[in-house]
């Protein structure tokens, strides 16, 4: 984002900061940044920022306790899927390149770039997944993937390392974990980095 910031002569984000205004719709925090969203319209912007994301896609790491702690969980019978404001076949292109595909049972991306659909993508899992939702977990990063859950009727736990700080998450119902490693004690697994 910050070369798409520069680029317009705007002031470049810090992680923190980020944390403290990313949101969904993903309209809102192009807003928040600054942009003149009738000026430039979102889908120009929005558009220039996944293209240089698409270019860069292999840059970014996976958190060291990914595989363990998905393996583990696996190992005692917990199955996975994802449910991603990613694009389809980014999602597909990026598990399969980190090498961490053979741990879920469906990737579920959307088909548009601009994060809209997750809850009917949500209810479109369950429904493939054919298991009651009492014994579903979603974790996810953000108060629209607790907004989600709640929609597709799920638990949810949200971890606060990821798009939001760990106060943007407390939220009523929701619990919340610093990382990985604080989700997998819940789990009582010891992952390894």
């Amino acid at each position: 984002m910050n070369s798409i910031l520069l680029k317009r002569k705007m002031k470049p984000i810090t992680l923190e900061k980020y944390r403290q205004i990313f949101r969904f719709p993903v309209k809102e925090y192009y807003i928040k940044l600054g942009f003149d969203l009738e000026k430039e319209p979102f889908e120009t912007c929005g558009l220039e920022f996944i293209n240089e994301y698409e270019k860069r896609r292999y840059e970014a790491k996976l958190y060291p306790e990914v595989s363990s702690l998905l393996s583990q969980l696996k190992y005692s019978g917990i199955s996975h899927s994802i449910l991603s404001a990613q694009h389809q076949d980014l999602l597909n292109d990026l598990v399969q390149y980190y090498n961490i595909q053979h741990h879920f049972i469906q990737l579920i991306g959307l088909d548009n770039y601009y994060a809209h659909s997750k809850i009917e993508n949500g209810l479109e899992c369950i429904k493939k997944l054919n298991i009651e939702s009492e014994k579903i977990l979603m974790v996810g990063d953000t108060d629209h993937d607790f907004e989600v859950a709640q929609a597709i009727g799920v638990d949810c736990f949200l971890l606060s390392h990821g798009h939001y700080s760990h106060h943007r998450l407390k939220k009523p119902g929701a619990r919340v974990f610093h990382d990985l490693k604080d989700l997998s004690h819940f789990f009582q697994i010891d992952v390894m980095a």
